[in-house]
C-alpha cells in the first residue's frame, strides 16, 4: 500500500454508491470483511445534508460489545488520506474514527459511536 493510502472499514452508508460519489467523487472498490467484538445499532441522523446524500434518516452505528463472538459485517476499502478527510467531513458528531483489527487481520479505520 502506498504511503498516501489507508484502509477504511465501512458497515454503513459509506458503502453506498451515492455517498461515495458525493464524498470521494468516485465509486470505491472493496472486499468483504468483518469487525469482531462490536455490535450494531441504529442512530437517527439530524443533519439534512447527510440525510439528503444517504437517502436515510437512520444510519447504523457500532460500539464495542465486550463479546468476541459479536461481529459486524462490512466492506474494507483502500482510500487516500484526502478521501479519509472527506469521510471525516461526511460523518456527523455522533461518530468518531478509531483504528481496529478486522477478522482478516487488517488494521483499518472505522467510525464508531462517539
Amino acid at each position: 500500500m502506498a504511503d498516501d493510502r489507508v484502509l477504511l472499514f465501512s458497515y454503513g452508508t459509506l458503502q453506498q454508491e451515492t455517498v461515495q460519489l458525493a464524498s470521494f467523487g468516485r465509486r470505491l472498490a472493496g472486499r468483504a470483511d468483518a469487525l469482531p467484538g462490536y455490535r450494531c445499532d441504529m442512530l437517527e441522523i439530524t443533519d439534512p445534508e447527510v440525510i439528503l446524500t444517504s437517502g436515510k434518516r437512520f444510519h447504523p452505528v457500532v460500539s464495542e460489545s465486550g463479546d468476541p463472538a459479536d461481529e459486524v459485517a462490512g466492506t474494507l476499502f483502500e482510500i487516500t488520506r484526502q478521501e479519509l478527510a472527506a469521510a471525516d467531513s461526511y460523518e456527523v458528531a455522533d461518530y468518531r474514527r478509531v483504528m481496529v483489527r478486522l477478522r482478516s487481520g487488517a488494521d483499518a479505520w472505522v467510525y464508531v459511536k462517539a
